[in-house]
């Protein structure tokens, strides 16, 4: 008899998208902290400005589910280091930008496309192929790197007060270069590469499984889902409109320009990005408990992340001056951790439903719903506050958001997934 390895090599896989998603999507969230400097030294209107990040998400949005497809059907460790060169070069590249369409043509179309095709969209499959038990826990655990990336800021920060911005742009890509293409070269494989199994498949599934599990997570039976199936039940679009509303349009709008906004109440940078690091720690924190939805079920723990976000923003909206700075703890608390855990409940809730050979694209779709609100979110923030002066009006219609979000996931019913045709 063969003997089991002492590491089970999903672990490897959990261990490289946490590094890797924090170097990836680092760049990506730095945005707010570079924001400042780059208003600064041009003088662009917020709202133009913010462009730049909205068609970044729109257009990684977009590619998801392209990159996921390619995931599906190329070895991803072959797709990804190309992605990751994509991504590094458009980076460094910002840092000899001086014209506003040169931040829309690299930050905002050349980023997207590195970072589509080197992160997420091909990682979450990986996740998700080597782990049929405890998805929602592996998605959290994974998905910390998503959080770590908002603490990376801190990093950022650190290198434009000492090096400036421009320069700070070619240490983010040089780290990205040194680490990540290593990583997805020597290590990443897929299950059947290395000869193992997923970890719980094939187990038999008892009543105790199910509830622990939140009933649909081990094995995704014998109906294999296309993404031409899945796009004819209103289940997908609706888990794809609260990824667009809570995310897409809710979480960026804020995320774009909560450094500005806590700058203009009168703090300094350097709080400004620690509080946007402590959103990423409680992101973090988020991920790491995000189990519960294995217990409590998906839409219980989507409605906690949604009562965090709304009580966060109403922290935000209360801060008028220097006066009260516990209250932009609260915010980054409370927003951070309701993050954490909606991510991770809603792809494992998607995994419960739509879970096969093509989730890599069925996945990538629900990131289609965030660059689409993604798209809106960081511009229309900025253009709320070109015209009225202030943020408040956009930071309401984003607790709308957060409310839509919520109740969109409940109708789509992930509790329900044994009972949609094709799986009975």
């Amino acid at each position: 008899m063969a003997r089991r390895p002492h590491l089970f090599y999903g672990w490897v896989i959990v261990g490289i998208t946490v590094v890797s998603l924090t170097l990836i999507y680092g760049i990506r969230h730095s945005f707010s902290i570079f924001f400042p400097s780059i208003l600064d030294e041009f003088g662009w209107a917020r709202g133009s400005t913010a462009i730049m990040l909205s068609l970044n998400i729109l257009i990684y949005g977009f590619l998801a589910p392209v990159a996921g497809s390619l995931g599906d059907r190329w070895k991803p460790r072959k797709v990804m280091p190309i992605g990751i060169t994509i991504l590094a070069v458009a980076t460094a590249s910002c840092a000899f930008a001086h014209e506003l369409w040169h931040f829309y043509l690299l930050f905002g179309v050349l980023m997207p496309i590195g970072t589509a095709f080197g992160g997420w969209p091909l990682l979450a499959p990986a996740l998700a192929n080597w782990f049929v038990k405890r998805r929602g826990l592996m998605m959290g655990l994974g998905m910390m790197g998503g959080g770590l990336s908002f603490t990376y800021g801190m990093l950022a920060e650190f290198t434009i007060s000492r090096l400036g911005w421009h320069h700070a742009y070619l240490v983010l890509a040089g780290i990205l270069l040194l680490v990540s293409l290593p990583l997805y070269r020597l290590f990443h494989y897929r299950p059947e590469s290395k000869g193992l199994r997923a970890y719980g498949a094939g187990e038999v599934v008892t009543a105790k499984d199910l509830t622990a599990e939140g009933r649909a997570t081990e094995s995704p039976g014998p109906y294999d889902w296309t993404l031409r199936h899945a796009m004819r039940t209103y289940q997908l679009w609706l888990l794809v409109l609260s990824y667009s509303l809570y995310w897409g349009l809710g979480n960026y709008l804020v995320l774009a320009h909560q450094v500005k906004f806590v700058e203009d109440a009168g703090y300094s940078s350097t709080l400004a990005a620690s509080v946007f690091a402590l959103y990423g720690i409680f992101m973090v924190a988020g991920q790491l408990s995000s189990a519960i939805s294995d217990f409590i079920g998906r839409e219980l723990t989507v409605t906690l992340a949604t009562v965090l976000a709304i009580g966060a923003l109403m922290a935000l909206l209360s801060v008028r001056d220097t006066s009260q700075p516990w209250l932009l703890y609260v915010y980054a608390v409370c927003f951070g951790y309701g993050a954490g855990v909606y991510s991770p409940a809603a792809i494992a809730g998607a995994a419960d439903i739509f879970h096969g050979r093509h989730f890599g694209a069925i996945a990538g779709l629900l990131l289609t719903g965030m660059g689409i609100g993604g798209g809106i979110g960081p511009w229309l923030g900025g253009y709320i506050y070109d015209i009225s002066g202030s943020y408040n009006s956009a930071f309401v219609l984003c607790m709308v958001c957060f409310g839509l979000a919520c109740i969109a996931f409940w109708i789509a019913a992930p509790r329900n997934a044994a009972s949609l045709p094709g799986k009975a």
